[in-house]
C-alpha cells in the first residue's frame, strides 16, 4: 500500500536556489493544476503511479539517475515528459514536474504557474441569438482559439527546453567565435586547449539539441502518436453517451479541459474523423521543431567555422615545416661544403715531410683560397639545383 502523501502549499518559486535545495528530497515533485496554483508533494514511484495512472516502466524515463533519451509519450491518461532538465507528467488537470528546487526547473514551473492561470474568457456562448436559432454572432466568432490544458501545458515545456538550447548555444557562440580569431592569429598551447574545451562542449550540445530533434521530427511524423496526446479528447469521447459519429463536434463541458479548436477543424474534417484530427498539435510541435532546428543550424555552422579554423592552422603548420626543411637543406647544403674544406686542411695538417713543402710558404695562402673557393661553389651548386627542382622557394 502506497504511503500517505505529504503536500506541501507552495506561494511562490521565484525564492533563492539556496533556500529551495535546503529542503530538497529525492522524490520530491511539484504540482501545478489548471489555476496556476502549485504545490510541492513528497511522493513515491508507487504514489505517483497512482495519482496519475502510467506503469512503472514510463514512470522510469523520469528517474534523474538513470540515462534516457529524450521523450515525449502520450498514455491513456496522462503524457510523460522527458526533455533534458524537464521531467513531467501532464494530465488534464494538472502537471507534475520533478525536482521542484532543481535552478532549471524553477523558471519552468514559474512559466506554468503565470501560463496555467484561469483564462478570462468566457467560451459558454454570451449574447442573444436575434432569432433564436442558435447561430453565433461576429463577436463569437472571432473568439481567440484556446488549447486544452494538456497542450498549454506541453507548449510551456517546448518553449522552456527550446530556450533553454538555444541560450547555451548562444553563450558557446559569444565563447567559441574569440576563441578561434585569436588561435587564428597565434598558435600557443593554452589557445589550442581551450578550442579543445570548447569544441567538446559544442559536441555534447549538439547530441543533446539532436535528440530533441529527433524526438520532435519522429513525434510529427506519425499522426497515431500525436494523436495519442490529445488526453481531453479522449476523456470526452470515454464521457460521450454516444459514440456512434453522428455528431463529433468536441466541446468538454469542464473548464479543466475545455479545448477551442479551430473553427475549420470543426467543420467536416474534426466531425468526421476526429480522433485523427491533429492539426492544432501538428501547428504546435512544427513550430517548436523550427525553433529547435535553427538551434541545430546554429551548431552546424560553429562546427563548419571550427573545421575551417583546423583548416587554416594546418595549413600554417605544414607552412612552417616546410620552412623548417629549406632551413634544414641549406644548413646540410653548408656542412657538405665545409667538410671539403676539412678535407683539404686536414690533408695539410699531417705530420708526414713533404720534400715540396720547403722554401715554398707562399703556397699556403693559394691553398686557403683554392679551398675556400671549392667550398663555395659546392654550395652553390647544391643551392641551384635545389631551387631549379623546386625544393626550395625563389
Amino acid at each position: 500500500m502506497a504511503s500517505e502523501d505529504l503536500v506541501v502549499p507552495v506561494d511562490s518559486f521565484s525564492q533563492p536556489a539556496s533556500l529551495i535545495k535546503k529542503t530538497a528530497v529525492s522524490r520530491s515533485w511539484v504540482s501545478v493544476d489548471s489555476s496556476g496554483q502549485s504545490t510541492v508533494l513528497d511522493l513515491d514511484k508507487y504514489g505517483i503511479m497512482k495519482r496519475v495512472s502510467i506503469h512503472a516502466r514510463d514512470l522510469r524515463l523520469l528517474d534523474p539517475l538513470l540515462s534516457y533519451p529524450s521523450a515525449i509519450l502520450g498514455r491513456e491518461k496522462a503524457i510523460v515528459l522527458n526533455l533534458e532538465h524537464i521531467k513531467a507528467i501532464i494530465t488534464t488537470e494538472e502537471v507534475l514536474l520533478r525536482d521542484p528546487m532543481d535552478d532549471n526547473v524553477i523558471p519552468i514551473v514559474e512559466e506554468l504557474q503565470r501560463r496555467l492561470s484561469p483564462i478570462s474568457a468566457n467560451y459558454l456562448g454570451q449574447g442573444d441569438d436575434e432569432e433564436g436559432t442558435g447561430v453565433q454572432t461576429e463577436a463569437q466568432t472571432s473568439e481567440p482559439i484556446e488549447f486544452p490544458f494538456e497542450f498549454r501545458a506541453l507548449e510551456v515545456a517546448l518553449e522552456g527546453i527550446c530556450s533553454f538550447l538555444d541560450a547555451r548555444t548562444r553563450e558557446l557562440e559569444t565563447d567559441a567565435y574569440p576563441a578561434l580569431d585569436e588561435l587564428t592569429s597565434m598558435i600557443s598551447s593554452r589557445n589550442l586547449d581551450r578550442v579543445r574545451k570548447l569544441k567538446s562542449a559544442m559536441t555534447r550540445l549538439t547530441n543533446r539539441v539532436l535528440k530533441v530533434r529527433d524526438e520532435l521530427e519522429q513525434l510529427l511524423d506519425d499522426d497515431d502518436d500525436m494523436a495519442d496526446l490529445y488526453l481531453s479528447r479522449k476523456l470526452s469521447f470515454a464521457s460521450s453517451p454516444s459514440n456512434d459519429g453522428a455528431d463529433f463536434t468536441w466541446s468538454p463541458a469542464s473548464p479543466t479541459i475545455e479545448s477551442k479548436i479551430s473553427r475549420a477543424s470543426r467543420t467536416t474534417p474534426f466531425s468526421i474523423h476526429g480522433e485523427h484530427d491533429v492539426e492544432e498539435l501538428e501547428m504546435l510541435l512544427e513550430a517548436y521543431f523550427m525553433q529547435i532546428e535553427a538551434t541545430s543550424n546554429k551548431l552546424t555552422t560553429l562546427r563548419e567555422y571550427i573545421d575551417d579554423t583546423e583548416d587554416y592552422i594546418n595549413i600554417q603548420l605544414d607552412n612552417h615545416r616546410n620552412q623548417l626543411i629549406q632551413l634544414e637543406l641549406f644548413l646540410l647544403s653548408g656542412t657538405v661544403s665545409l667538410s671539403v674544406y676539412s678535407l683539404v686542411a686536414a690533408i695539410f695538417g699531417m705530420n708526414i715531410p713533404y720534400p715540396w713543402n720547403k722554401n715554398h710558404g707562399y703556397m699556403f695562402k693559394w691553398v686557403i683560397m683554392f679551398a675556400a673557393m671549392v667550398s663555395a661553389s659546392v654550395f652553390m651548386s647544391i643551392t641551384t639545383y635545389s631551387r631549379h627542382k623546386g625544393l626550395v622557394g625563389s
